[in-house]
């Protein structure tokens, strides 16, 4: 199962567009695909205490555990990922062991394309997470309304499709 993580709670979202994306693309290759929705399915902050047992977290942390790839989508706000997927995988914690996992990002502007690092090194050194080596940045020019518009944002979020599922398939057998 492939599940896509769409973490902005911004009601006009332009990272979820490249999570829908993600999800419509691989439904199109016939892959099962969870998508959950960071605001949708609202999480607790993490206080290391009793947030764990929130219904919301043990099935987040269950579709992670079941996942053969993890497609995180995220806005960029002040040079990171929001604070939304962090809490998620304090959250989880080692659900998220050994997946393999992509990034999508949507900022503002150009200069946060490093943003994604925090994320992909906290995952690959705390759970020894496989991040895929390429990841979609997009700023807004890219998209019109509530869909993606530039088409090699579009080649690129295919890009980044192919080479999760041949990594993650591999890593499968």
């Amino acid at each position: 199962m492939q599940l896509v993580i769409s973490s902005s709670l911004h009601p006009t979202s332009r990272s979820r567009i490249l999570a829908r994306s993600v999800a419509e693309r691989l439904r199109s290759q016939d892959r099962e695909v969870e998508v959950f929705d960071l605001s949708q399915q609202v999480l607790p902050p993490c206080d290391g205490a009793t947030a764990y047992g929130d219904e919301n977290v043990i099935a987040l942390a269950e579709l992670i555990r079941e996942a053969d790839a993890i497609y995180v989508a995220s806005p960029v706000y002040n040079y990171d990922v929001n604070a939304a997927i962090k809490n998620a995988v304090e959250l989880t914690g080692k659900a998220w062991t050994g997946k393999t996992v992509a990034l999508l990002l949507a900022a503002g502007g150009q200069g946060s394309y490093m943003s994604a690092m925090g994320l992909a090194n906290s995952l690959m050194l705390d759970f020894r997470c496989v991040i895929v080596p390429r990841f979609v940045y997009a700023t807004g020019e890219s998209f019109e309304g509530d869909s993606l518009a530039d088409e090699e944002i579009a080649r690129r979020v295919d890009t980044l499709v192919a080479e999760t599922l041949k990594l993650s398939d591999a890593l499968a057998d």
